[in-house]
C-alpha cells in the first residue's frame, strides 16, 4: 500500500520514531511517504504544504502517530483532510496519557470517529516491531 505517515516531527525522538516506523513498513512491502524525509529543495511554508498535500492525495491510507498530551495540530489536520477526500486513516497512539473524549481510543472523538482503525497501546509495551505489526494488521483489515 501507499502510506502517508503523519506524525509530529519536531524533536529528535519524534523524528527517529517516525523513521523507524517508516522503515519497518517499507520492509513489510509498503511504499511510505514520510514528510520529514520528503522535503522539497526549497522548504518554504508553501512548498512544504503543497508537497504534503501531494503525499496525502497519492496515498491509499494515512497512518497517523497521535502521541502527546494533545495530538499534533498538523497531524490532526492531515487526518481531517484525508478523511475529507475519502482516504482511510489509521490512528496510532502509544502514549498512555488520555488525549480526548473518546475513551475507547483515548483521542478526540473527531479523530477517532473519522478513522478506519484506531490503535491504542494499553501500556508502554509497544515497541517499534509491535507497532509495525499492529499497523500491518489494521492495513490488512481495510476494505
Amino acid at each position: 500500500m501507499r502510506i502517508y505517515l503523519a506524525g509530529p516531527l519536531f524533536t529528535q525522538a519524534e523524528r527517529a520514531w517516525n523513521e523507524r516506523i517508516a522503515d519497518g513498513l517499507r520492509i513489510a512491502g509498503h511504499e511510505v511517504f514520510l514528510p520529514q524525509a520528503e522535503e522539497p529543495p526549497a522548504p518554504t511554508p508553501t512548498a512544504l504544504y503543497e508537497n504534503n498535500l501531494r503525499g496525502i492525495r497519492n496515498a491509499e491510507v494515512v497512518v497517523a502517530i497521535l502521541d502527546g498530551p494533545d495530538p499534533d495540530s498538523g497531524t490532526s489536520w492531515e487526518c481531517g483532510y484525508a478523511a475529507g477526500i475519502g482516504t482511510p486513516v489509521v490512528t496510532v497512539r502509544t502514549d498512555f496519557r488520555r488525549a480526548g473524549d473518546d475513551p475507547a481510543a483515548d483521542l478526540n472523538l473527531m479523530l477517532s470517529q473519522s478513522a478506519a482503525a484506531n490503535l491504542a497501546a494499553p501500556s508502554l509495551e509497544w515497541d517499534v516491531p509491535r507497532t509495525i505489526e499492529a499497523i500491518a494488521a489494521a492495513l490488512a483489515g481495510l476494505p
